[in-house]
C-alpha cells in the first residue's frame, strides 16, 4: 500500500487506515506468530519477532513521509493561496479554497500526533511479548 496523492485528501487518509492495519492488530499478529510454550521449539520466535519488528517499523517510516510530505504540499499550497487571498481580497472562492487548505494542513499535523500514539502503543504491545527474546535486540527494545 503506498500514498502517492497529498490531493486525494479523503484517499491519502483511507490509504493511512490502511497502513495502520498492522498496528490495529500488533496483539493478533503476535499471538498468531508466537505459539506457546509448549510450542516453543517449532518456531524460531526471535526471527518471527525481528521480522515483525522490521514490518512496524518500515509501516510507521513511510507513513510518517507520507503524513510530512503532504504537510509540506500544503504548506506551499496555502501560501500560494494566501498571496491570492491579499491580492484580491473580495474573492469568495479564494477564501473558501483558502480555509479548506487550513483545516487540511491542521487535520494532517494532527496525523502526526496519531502517528505517534499508534507507534507507542504498537511498540509497547511488541516489547511484551518479544523482549525475552532478545540478548541485544532491536532499539524499541
Amino acid at each position: 500500500m503506498s500514498i502517492s496523492s497529498c490531493n486525494d485528501f479523503m484517499g491519502f487518509q483511507e490509504a493511512l487506515k490502511k497502513m495502520r492495519d498492522i498496528d490495529d492488530k500488533i496483539i493478533y499478529a503476535l499471538n498468531t506468530s508466537l505459539p506457546t510454550e509448549s510450542f516453543k521449539g517449532q518456531i524460531d520466535r526471535e526471527k518471527t519477532c525481528r521480522d515483525l519488528y522490521g514490518h512496524l517499523r518500515t509501516g510507521h517510516e513511510k507513513r510518517e513521509e507520507a503524513i510530512r510530505n503532504c504537510i509540506l504540499v500544503s504548506a506551499e499550497t496555502l501560501k500560494s493561496l494566501r498571496e491570492k487571498r491579499d491580492t484580491n481580497p473580495n474573492d469568495i472562492e479564494i477564501d473558501k479554497k483558502f480555509k479548506s487548505e487550513q483545516r487540511k494542513l491542521r487535520v494532517l499535523q494532527s496525523e502526526l500526533n496519531v502517528e505517534d500514539i499508534v507507534k507507542e502503543r504498537s511498540y509497547k504491545a511488541f516489547n511484551e511479548r518479544c523482549r525475552i527474546f532478545f540478548q541485544a535486540g532491536p532499539s524499541v527494545l
